[in-house]
């Protein structure tokens, strides 16, 4: 070990230990997401399937929970990624076809890997106050984003003005709830089943029913 970088083999301490963080969140991604699951789920069976000691576990984590909270993150990151994605390709199309593109985006970010599917709506519910308040936190955003983007579409003359928080909020709720059934396998449904489930209802949430259903510049 070189004295003044702290290099081993040719890798500095710091890249070591970044290593062996992956390696416990690779582990925890199939023993929370898949077998036995976050709640059966021990610090030496974690251990045992990263090839890592307790030791090495408590010099990166404080407990599980830490752990699936770091994994919540990440696995909301890379939908969250996807989304944006959609949104830039999307550029230019009406309200209804970057809705449509941006929630297949969501859906199959979120859905490409059943053990992220399972961390992000089964796993990390009910688990802690602490946890609770990151899901809530990280819940919020979405709810932002479909607000901006139809005080967008409004802007554009697409659908009538309102406040759309609530529309938002419930929709939300109504994603989280139905892919949590859907993972836990509450009701069978194809994939695409489910999209089209999703761009129907929030098409029809962000607009009144009636007369205020109608974009301003449909109005005679």
């Amino acid at each position: 070990m070189g004295q003044a970088t702290g290099t081993y083999g040719g890798r500095s301490a710091q890249e070591r230990r970044a290593e062996r963080r992956e390696r416990f969140l690779a582990a925890a991604l199939q023993q929370f997401g898949d077998r036995p699951g976050y709640r059966a789920a021990s610090v030496a069976g974690l251990c045992e399937a990263a090839g890592l000691s307790t030791r090495q576990f408590y010099e990166e984590f404080r407990n599980l929970e830490q752990v699936l909270a770091q994994l919540h993150l990440l696995v909301n990151d890379r939908t969250e990624r996807a989304v944006l994605m959609a949104l830039t390709d999307t550029a230019g199309l009406t309200f209804e076809e970057r809705i449509g593109a941006v929630l297949r985006a969501y859906i199959a970010a979120a859905t490409d890997d059943r053990r992220r599917l399972r961390i992000a709506f089964v796993e990390i519910i009910g688990v802690s106050e602490e946890l609770e308040r990151q899901r809530l936190t990280r819940r919020s955003r979405w709810v932002e984003l479909i607000v901006a983007e139809a005080e967008a579409a409004v802007g554009r003359g697409e659908i009538a003005p309102r406040d759309f928080r609530i529309a938002a909020t419930a929709f939300i709720g109504a994603v989280n709830g139905l892919l949590h059934d859907w993972t836990a396998g509450q009701f069978e449904a194809t994939l695409a089943q489910v999209v089209d489930e999703l761009v129907a209802l929030l098409l029809g949430s962000v607009r009144r029913p009636g007369r205020e259903a109608e974009p301003p510049n449909a109005r005679r």
